[in-house]
């Protein structure tokens, strides 16, 4: 969902800046002959670059010469007629490439450039300090992209005195504080707004009531207060609204209903009020709506039925109560991917004909207070997600992945489920498995062998009645990031062949019945970062490898017959002795020194 949110601002951007820049360029190349650099603007660029300590990206290293016209200057575009410079384009390389940044802070200098048009500096990471003042001489700007750095401090109130500013995003610097700036009210040709995931506070300005252009606004992840403002639904051109993950309280105004445009809207994650609005159903745009985490009561308005068009549906974790629209069963005949988790409801006790029979791809209802056997779904080839967890389930699971080829994701954990695990035949795309705190019984080597596909990345089966041992991992199989068998019967000891689980982030094996020595080979699993071996019944010391796993943050030996010094280094020698104790003769930091040199 986020993947697609960030798709739709992307291509407005770039929708916008290539109509807007390359049209102009194209024509005044057309009609005369390019002219050089500007000196002062030459100038300002190479002040920026003094301010950059650090530049892994390798832009600027082609910010040579006189002409930063000429094409050799790597993000700067000039308008080929006067040769000033009207576009600077500094974007991280595509990827997830973590070595790549840019480290500095922004130069004053470039408030000097006069003609610029466009200014995007995104995706940097480490270009901290605050947003100079001057960039509020930039009169001619339209686009003001800041995204992805380590930006600090307020949002300066002068960026409000760019009266030509079409696009304004300042998101993902996450140290941006105070209140949002009234003055930014001023904008009026806004049409993108995007000043999420950040620190900033206060409530929403009622300035804001100026963007009558506006077509996308986000301010989710921040800590805003205050109750949504009624003249949002003045806002006849909106097409996505994110308001997620704040602070944000009252009710969801009736006026937000009276958008037309209106293709997603997320309010989820606040401490919004009252009821869903009758009047939702007006919005005939609507493909994504997201209400969840917030309090919410009532019941679903018959009107959603009428959103032809919505495909996305989460109201989960509010306290809504049946009974559900009874229009619904035939309504919204777009709908993929429905989330009613953890409200009032009861739904009959049962998963309803109108989700079973109906071909979707996520299917999330957890703590729905369901009960019998598993559903039967008519159409279950399309399921990509599924979360039944926290309800009342019996019975087995024998039939339930018949026919589920596409599906990724299970989550059936916290039920009353009985079964052999030898009843389980893995869908081939499975990435994730959630059965935890049922009454599984079997052994571990029926799900977990060389059959299993590699596209599975998190197992958890903890807290059943599992026995056997743990199996052996063959070398290049399994892509395991998560594997918790904690709370369970499984005896035998830890295979060598573990650390074949180069990916393996997160591994429980604790409150069971495992004997043996840690290997050696454990210590292989670089990417670790939890592991809980307590309560079981190891034996030997602590090997001294497993100081190799930098990335480690958590650890618990407890509760076991392990006897020898502690590794002494980092982590291992200042995690709490909490996670050591109740063991034979465990010594060294964090518990007592040892005695003698054995």
């Amino acid at each position: 969902m986020q993947v697609l949110r960030w798709v739709f601002k992307l291509v407005l951007i770039l929708s916008f800046f290539g109509h807007h820049l390359l049209f102009t360029t194209k024509t005044l190349a057309q009609e005369t002959p390019a002219a050089a650099c500007s000196e002062a603007d030459r100038v300002s660029l190479l002040g920026f670059k003094a301010r950059i300590l650090k530049d892994t990206t390798d832009i600027l290293s082609s910010w040579t010469g006189r002409d930063c016209c000429g094409g050799g200057w790597e993000g700067v575009q000039c308008n080929p007629g006067t040769g000033r410079v009207t576009g600077l384009l500094l974007q991280r390389p595509s990827g997830r490439d973590s070595g790549l940044y840019m480290k500095g802070s922004l130069s004053p200098s470039l408030g000097s450039l006069q003609l610029l048009e466009v200014m995007v500096i995104s995706g940097m990471k480490r270009i901290a300090g605050t947003i100079p003042e001057s960039f509020s001489n930039l009169t001619h700007l339209t686009q003001l992209v800041l995204e992805d750095n380590s930006l600090e401090g307020y949002i300066p109130s002068s960026l409000g005195h760019l009266p030509l500013l079409r696009i304004l995003s300042l998101s993902g610097n996450h140290l941006l504080r105070g209140q949002i700036p009234p003055g930014l009210g001023n904008l009026r040709n806004l049409i993108q707004l995007n000043l999420a995931k950040n620190s900033l506070t206060g409530p929403i300005p009622p300035t804001f009531q100026n963007f009558l252009s506006m077509e996308s606004l986000d301010l989710s992840y921040n800590l805003l207060s205050g109750f949504i403002p009624d003249f949002i639904g003045l806002f006849q051109n909106m097409t996505f609204l994110d308001l997620s993950n704040n602070q944000l309280s009252g009710q969801i105004p009736n006026s937000l209903c009276n958008l037309p445009n209106l293709l997603d809207i997320s309010l989820s994650h606040n401490q919004l009020t009252g009821r869903v609005p009758y009047q939702i159903g007006s919005l005939k745009s609507l493909t994504s709506l997201s209400l969840s985490s917030n309090h919410l009561a009532g019941q679903i308005p018959e009107s959603i039925s009428r959103l032809q068009n919505l495909w996305y549906l989460n109201m989960s974790r509010n306290v809504l109560s049946d009974p559900l629209p009874r229009a619904i069963s035939k309504g919204i005949p777009s709908l993929l991917s429905i989330d009613l988790s953890y409200n009032n409801f009861s739904l009959g006790g049962s998963v309803p004909e109108w989700i079973t029979n109906r071909q979707l791809s996520d299917v999330h209802l957890a703590g729905c207070n369901l009960k019998g056997s598993l559903p039967s779904f008519t159409k279950p080839y399309s399921f990509t997600s599924i979360d039944l967890s926290d309800n009342y389930f019996t019975a087995g699971i024998s039939n339930f992945f018949t026919n589920m080829s596409s599906l990724q994701k299970l989550k059936l954990s916290n039920n009353q489920l009985k079964f052999d695990l030898t009843e389980i035949t893995l869908p081939d795309g499975l990435s994730s498995l959630d059965l935890h705190s049922n009454q599984l019984f079997g052994s571990l080597s029926t799900i977990l062998n060389n059959a299993t596909n590699s596209f599975l990345e998190a197992i958890d089966v903890s807290n059943n009645q599992i026995s056997g041992s743990i199996p052996e991992f063959s070398q290049g199989g399994l892509s395991l990031k998560l594997l918790n068998i904690g709370s369970n019967k499984i005896a035998g000891h830890i295979p060598s062949s573990i650390s074949n689980l180069i990916q393996l982030e997160r591994l429980d094996i604790s409150r069971n019945q495992i004997t043996g020595t840690i290997p050696t080979s454990l210590g292989l699993l670089l990417k670790m970062q939890y592991l809980d071996l307590s309560i079981n019944g190891l034996t030997g010391k602590i090997p001294d490898s497993l100081l190799g796993i930098e990335d480690l943050r958590h650890a618990n030996f407890r509760a076991n017959r392990l006897c020898g010094e502690i590794p002494q280094g980092r982590p291992f020698n200042i995690f709490p002795a909490a996670a050591y104790v109740h063991n034979l003769c465990l010594c060294g930091k964090p518990m007592p020194p040892c005695k003698g040199k054995n």
